[in-house]
């Protein structure tokens, strides 16, 4: 009987036995293929995927908005999708390591009433300070200190960016950025290992076990515990007549709701904790990466910054920039537009899903698809734009040389998920790209000249130029 068993595991497992059964495999799949093709109604076209993998082998992990196969491309159909069917193609696609990671809490990675009364809550709070003067004053503070800093040689700290994001989220500014660092390490972890959580996100149960996955994990404990920490302290010193940033006008009706006996409230404390890391997440490395990318076209195009520069002096002066001077600074503003659309720092939207079964431009996209954006195909579509591969501030001015809007200029998305803290974006943006032109001439370090600097993307969450010099000349 010992050598029976032996004989049937030989039978078995033996490779020619295995090669077999493999060829077996195969050829089921791909007569499955051809039959249900034939049923299959007409659904978007696309590469043939492989058993088990899919189209895994055909895409570029370090350039995904190039070799995605089903997009959504052209500002046509992104706008289309987004706006006209904005119920359909509004869910937010979570994979098993994001729900690992927030457990469908916060607003980025989450679906259902809670995202929706977290997302109108967040927008109307961000609006409140968006319109209110304190928050622009933070931001001239912040740009006076980045100022301060490269006038000592320091280097310019873009992190000072980071900081208006703690003021408007937490209520204080930090120059030490040690629970933002953590949470950019979070961001490149996911980056770094992005092939193997892909895998980790098709077979979850498989490969729950691997280390990069429990890295990634133990990076968000240490996440949640930084901010959770920020949480406690200004619990301690809330003034509920007083609401000084986001967390405070969180707490305060989330105090409201208990004193009413709410007990299905969404404002609850995983809610808020995961919040704050969406609105340090959305909000730093975007607006950090665009002002990098204005530096850098700023000296590589010196006409551009002295036109910038002599506006600012027209209408401006000596004294510091305010968020009213925007309407008076119509090439100022179309530069900064421009800059964002070259800059095109997110060229793939976040995955949307569809949230129920749709026939979209003449194709069937089953429910629960995933669908991505690609807005790289927006703010580069050569039916929209006079020169889409070069940097061309005349796209955004008329005839009279007056700042026009462009539809076509879609950095921040649309429809439901588009970025809930544009405003506020557009603000900081505008108050520290005018106050270093202001103050500073950008040129490259000598040695190289305009020619010589590097526009190459560099690989992130965002896509920030490669990193470079700069020389910062005082004009004063």
């Amino acid at each position: 009987m010992e050598h029976f068993g032996d004989f049937i595991f030989f039978i078995l497992f033996s490779p020619t036995t295995m090669l077999g059964a493999v060829v077996l495999l195969l050829v089921l799949y791909l007569v499955s293929i051809i039959f249900i093709s034939k049923e299959k109604r007409n659904e978007p076209p696309g590469p043939r995927p492989l058993p088990l993998l899919g189209n895994l082998l055909q895409l570029d992990l370090k350039r995904p908005h190039k070799t995605l196969f089903v997009v959504l491309a052209g500002y046509e159909t992104v706008r289309e999708a987004l706006v006209n069917y904005a119920e359909e193609f509004g869910e937010r696609n979570i994979s098993p390591i994001l729900n690992d990671v927030n457990q469908g809490h916060g607003i980025l990675f989450a679906n259902g009433e809670s995202w929706k009364e977290l997302r109108y809550f967040a927008l109307t709070t961000l609006k409140d300070f968006e319109f209110g003067k304190r928050l622009s004053h933070k931001i001239l503070a912040e740009c006076s200190y980045l100022i301060q800093v490269i006038e000592e040689h320091k280097g310019m700290e873009i992190a000072c960016i980071r900081n208006t994001e703690n003021t408007k989220c937490i209520r204080k500014t930090m120059h030490d950025d040690g629970a933002f660092v953590k949470m950019k390490a979070l961001l490149e972890s996911l980056l770094c290992y992005c092939l193997i959580l892909q895998l980790y996100n098709m077979f979850p149960r498989l490969f729950r076990w691997i280390k990069n996955h429990q890295v990634v994990l133990k990076n968000v404990e240490t996440t949640i515990r930084d901010v959770t920490y920020l949480i406690t302290y200004l619990k301690e010193t809330l003034d509920p007549d007083m609401c000084q940033g986001f967390v405070d006008c969180f707490l305060i009706w989330k105090q409201k709701e208990e004193e009413f006996g709410i007990d299905d409230s969404h404002y609850s404390e995983e809610n808020l904790i995961f919040t704050v890391i969406d609105l340090f997440v959305a909000g730093t490395d975007t607006t950090a990466a665009t002002l990098r990318w204005g530096l850098l076209l700023m000296a590589k195009y010196p006409h551009i910054q002295e036109q910038v520069h002599e506006e600012l002096r027209h209408v401006v002066g000596s004294r510091k920039v305010s968020v009213d001077d925007r309407k008076n600074l119509s090439y100022t503003d179309a530069v900064i537009h421009e800059i964002q659309r070259l800059a095109n720092i997110l060229p793939v939207c976040l995955p949307h899903q569809t949230s129920r079964d749709v026939t979209f431009q003449g194709y069937f996209i089953k429910k629960g698809t995933i669908v991505f954006p690609l807005l790289t195909s927006v703010l580069y579509d050569e039916s929209e734009w006079e020169s889409p591969h070069t940097f061309n501030p005349s796209h955004f001015l008329d005839k009279e040389g007056k700042f026009v809007r462009r539809d076509a200029f879609m950095p921040f998305s649309a429809g439901r998920r588009m970025c809930l803290g544009e405003g506020l974006a557009k603000m900081e943006l505008f108050l520290f790209f005018t106050s270093l032109v202001q103050r500073f001439c950008f040129t490259p370090p000598p040695g190289i000249t305009e020619d010589e600097l590097d526009l190459t993307l560099a690989v992130g969450f965002t896509t920030p130029p490669l990193s470079h010099m700069l020389c910062a000349v005082s004009r004063q």
